[in-house]
């Protein structure tokens, strides 16, 4: 799957995504590609090397894959890549994923990518071990299984969130609100979002998030609401953990229309709630 990103180049960037990186070389009408993660690994085969570009900002560094099965393990060729990677994560390690672009050669592939040091490294490159990077339908190490915040950054360094997001059923949409929160990601849980709120105040406050369970039910065509009862794990801001057994809002202003949430009630009903026992 293929889209064609128009990029304008200016003093500073190109506009990427909705949003600026900078791009000083990159030439009129680039493909970026939301190629299946089978195809991928005959591209990048292990000890390719290949430059990543951070969609949010504009960043890129070089790499190397050095391992990997249902995705690639990659380490920073140089210090100097290093020291790169970790100016993206605001000088700290993190398990949070990031829309990224890998470039290998003319291909612009969409990607995602955590920033945390783990397992096993061999080059001098100040990084102790190496990191993973996702493509489309990856799968993880552990549970052999797709991770969907990898696939939201996926679809959003490919330019399909918005058309996913927007189609989504109410379980897959829910699934993804929550994956946003504790990616911290404003952009998709804005676009899930009946209203506009200060989301950087109420990450603050949600440390991780995973749902529980949802229990969703069939709905006619022509419904505009849906009370989805839900139970979700969290930790807050002080580390403790809590459980929220309640309810999502769904409402759409059409028949046609995608479902949001109604976040001010959700994010009332979630940090009012007690602490469980």
């Amino acid at each position: 799957m293929r889209y064609l990103i128009s990029v304008l180049c200016l003093a500073a960037g190109v506009l990427l995504n909705s949003q600026f990186v900078a791009a000083k070389n990159e030439g009129i009408g680039i493909w970026v590609e939301m190629l299946p993660w089978e195809e991928v690994n005959e591209i990048l085969p292990k000890y390719s090397k290949f430059t990543i570009l951070d969609v949010e900002t504009g960043k890129r560094f070089d790499v190397q894959r050095r391992a990997g099965n249902g995705h690639a393990d990659v380490q920073p060729l140089t210090a100097k890549d290093t020291k790169i990677m970790k100016s993206i994560y605001n000088g700290e390690w993190s398990w949070k994923r990031r829309a990224i672009i890998v470039i290998h050669n003319d291909q612009w592939i969409a990607a995602s990518m955590h920033g945390m040091p783990h397992g096993g490294g061999t080059l001098d490159n100040d990084f102790r071990g190496h990191f993973c990077v996702h493509f489309n339908g990856s799968i993880t190490h552990r549970s052999k299984s797709i991770d969907l915040s990898h696939q939201l950054m996926i679809l959003k360094s490919a330019g399909k969130l918005n058309e996913y997001l927007n189609s989504s059923e109410p379980e897959q949409l829910i699934l993804a609100y929550i994956t946003g929160i504790k990616q911290k990601d404003e952009r998709i849980v804005s676009n899930i979002s009946a209203q506009k709120l200060n989301w950087e105040k109420y990450f603050r406050k949600v440390e991780n998030i995973k749902p529980r369970k949802i229990t969703t039910r069939t709905y006619e065509d022509n419904e505009l609401y849906l009370n989805i009862p839900v139970e979700i794990e969290w930790i807050d801001e002080n580390s403790k953990r809590q459980i929220y057994d309640g309810t999502i809002h769904l409402l759409r202003f059409a028949p046609n229309d995608g479902w949001k949430v109604d976040s001010e009630r959700f994010v009332k009903d979630l940090l009012n709630f007690k602490q469980e026992e």
